[in-house]
């Protein structure tokens, strides 16, 4: 891996990445619209992974899929809906809406702390099961001790295992512990495989941070440009205000350009996101109206 490293060796300058944000912050308060927003919206993965979940409270969030464009013509649907893999068959089942990609957490998920053959196993049975997408969390524990290898062949394992399936690896960059080492795992996570690499579960805090997402692109700018490889990004984790999440679309335009700006190579994750996007978009010129619930 130290070979990797070096191939990609670069000395982030943490005041320029810092001064780059605040100026991209002074900027994005203009860019903001509906339609901005709108474009926003078209990026999330609407998730639900509560302990109590079971099939009607998905089957629930599928019909609320199902009847968006009725009750919300104009705007474009969400990128994907993710679930845990035992529920993967419900929106297999009943999703009606062409587009919409299944996604299944596995490998582990949220700790990655279990045996490789049952990440590859979970990861599998997901995909049988009708999983388009599936996102899994590095190995965190053993990146922090410096044991590389095993995380770069644990990811490529599991990316062997469900073959051209689309594999996003969560780096749980709260956990991380300089932008150095997120610029590590994030080349470690595209060198054995990822599709997309992704800040966090939401399970720890803190969760998504814009240095953490700038520190990301940057080292996928870097990784397209000497390998040709289109790796996507997903800030995930806390993100709650429009406002947040056009921060998050902003930096990743501002480092990567517009044609990583569709739902193939950028997306958002939050649960509560979708609601108050969709009371921006609706009610642009009054309050947010904090009680509003479609998801």
């Amino acid at each position: 891996m130290q070979t990797l490293f070096d191939k990609y060796e670069k000395r982030l300058d943490i005041t320029s990445i810092d001064s780059n944000i605040d100026r991209i912050q002074g900027f994005i308060k203009q860019k903001i619209n509906t339609n901005y927003l709108k474009q926003i919206f078209s990026y999330i993965d609407f998730t639900s992974l509560n302990t109590a979940d079971n099939e009607n409270d998905i089957l629930r969030m599928v019909q609320k899929l199902n009847r968006f464009s009725e009750n919300f013509p104009g705007i474009h649907h969400v990128a994907a809906i993710c679930v845990w893999p035992s529920l993967v068959y419900v929106p297999k089942r009943y999703l009606d809406v062409p587009g919409i990609k299944i996604a299944s957490v596995a490998g582990g998920f949220p700790s990655s702390q279990t045996f490789l053959e049952v990440k590859c196993t979970e990861a599998e049975s997901a995909v049988e099961a009708g999983a388009d997408e599936v996102d899994i969390v590095m190995n965190v524990g053993k990146f922090l001790s410096g044991d590389y290898i095993s995380v770069a062949g644990e990811i490529n394992a599991i990316k062997r295992s469900i073959g051209n399936t689309h594999l996003k690896v969560i780096l749980e960059t709260g956990l991380l512990e300089n932008a150095d080492q997120i610029r590590k795992a994030s080349l470690l996570a595209m060198q054995s495989g990822a599709d997309f690499i992704k800040t966090s579960t939401g399970k720890i805090s803190p969760a998504a941070t814009y240095r953490a997402v700038y520190v990301m692109a940057d080292a996928i700018g870097d990784f397209y440009r000497k390998t040709g490889k289109k790796t996507g990004i997903k800030p995930a984790g806390g993100i709650i205000a429009p406002e947040d999440a056009a921060m998050y679309s902003a930096i990743t335009e501002e480092i990567l350009g517009e044609g990583w700006m569709t739902p193939e190579f950028f997306r958002i994750g939050a649960s509560r996101l979708g609601n108050n996007l969709l009371a921006a978009i609706t009610k642009p010129d009054s309050e947010m109206d904090e009680g509003f619930t479609y998801f």
